[in-house]
């Protein structure tokens, strides 16, 4: 399958710094041999657009979507408006959004059932603590994480993105080994096979500090289709070194 490279921004950017990262990325994106997207934030959607228009080798993502259609919900964006700023991609349960904003696993689970009914393909994260992980709970962690999106899309489920995102190599320079990453990977494929005849179809991404160096050991892996990247977006050479790196 086509791997997918989707850069996370978090809350970066300026007008001046956002336009020339584009205009970069633009130059340098060639024909690439993977999807990719950028996911900057909400405020920054229209102005993305804009930059992004007239060229079909980058995608527009969002960061985030509401789990209602519409109504009082001051400071939300639904899956319509954003399909309305050309957003294909919407980045949903990112481990900080569940940490700082206490989003749970069914919270998750509704935002992508909202961006699939608008046309917009779910990135779902998933991911373990350090703590989870030296208590040997990861499987148990994103399997739990994964199984309330599975239940409440059924069948639609193939057509999700998941990235697994160990909380404890995001934004901190560790990364798991590849060989880490692969067998998490491979318990959510296998996960997936149980539950829809598309498990093959759906990209599951890395997503814990993947940069230009590390980039193509982690994206040789079998069941890594591609990567969620995050300080290294910010970079247009590095994040073109990644996209170079997914073939």
């Amino acid at each position: 399958m086509k791997k997918l490279i989707a850069g996370n921004w978090k809350m970066n950017g300026s007008l001046a710094a956002n336009e020339a990262l584009i205009k970069a990325l633009r130059a340098g994106v060639g024909t690439p041999a993977c999807d990719v997207a950028v996911c900057p934030p909400g405020a920054y959607l229209a102005q993305v657009q804009g930059l992004l228009a007239g060229q079909d080798a980058i995608a527009l993502g969002a960061q985030n979507v509401s789990q209602h259609d519409n109504g009082a919900y001051t400071g939300d964006v639904s899956a319509t408006m954003l399909k309305e700023l050309g957003v294909r991609y919407a980045i949903v349960g990112h481990s900080e959004r569940r940490l700082h904003q206490a989003e749970n696993d069914v919270h998750v689970a509704i935002k992508a059932q909202r961006a699939l009914a608008a046309g917009i393909t779910p990135i779902v994260c998933i991911g373990e603590s350090l703590a989870e992980r030296e208590q040997g709970m990861t499987e148990f962690i994103v399997k739990r994480q994964l199984s309330a999106v599975i239940h409440l899309l059924e069948q639609r489920v193939g057509d999700i993105v998941v990235a697994y995102e160990p909380i404890w190599a995001i934004g901190t320079g560790k990364t798991a080994t590849p060989e880490q990453a692969q067998a998490v990977h491979a318990v959510l494929r296998a996960q997936l096979q149980a539950a829809t005849d598309k498990a093959q179809e759906v990209r599951i991404l890395y997503g814990g500090s993947m940069n230009a160096a590390n980039a193509a050991d982690l994206l040789a892996q079998p069941d890594i289709n591609g990567g969620l990247i995050g300080g290294a977006s910010l970079k247009a050479d590095d994040f073109l070194a990644i996209v170079a790196a997914a073939r």
